[in-house]
């Protein structure tokens, strides 16, 4: 269910115009969801339309229990599909995050004390 969902996400920040859309495989790295979509508006209004659109694509998809975080605002905005969390930032906001590279599988460690 969560691959046909998360091509319907993907396809809906896309048609919409947003931007740098990036989807991260969970599975195996971690339990809260099997993928992590991350895309770009161009601004906050953007964002949050993005945001609403991907909120109603989940209600058609049968989710009941949809939570949303910062529509109010625009700036980020993370909506938690269940297996599918979607994060939406303004440009400035995403670069300050940087979630990709917490998800990164090459993200090295380096200690002196090792």
């Amino acid at each position: 269910m969560s691959k046909k969902l998360l091509k319907e996400i993907i396809s809906n920040l896309d048609d919409n115009k947003a931007k740098d859309i990036t989807s991260i495989p969970l599975e195996g790295k971690s339990d809260i969801a099997d993928h992590l979509v991350i895309a770009t508006g161009t601004s906050s209004r953007h964002v949050s339309s993005l945001a609403q659109r991907i909120v109603n694509n989940l209600k058609e998809y049968g989710l009941k229990s949809i939570n949303a975080e910062g529509l109010e605002k625009g700036d980020w905005v993370l909506i938690d599909g269940g297996d599918i969390i979607v994060h939406l930032f303004r440009e400035e906001v995403r670069d300050f995050y940087n979630l990709e590279k917490l998800w990164s599988p090459s993200l090295e460690i380096k200690s002196n004390n090792i």
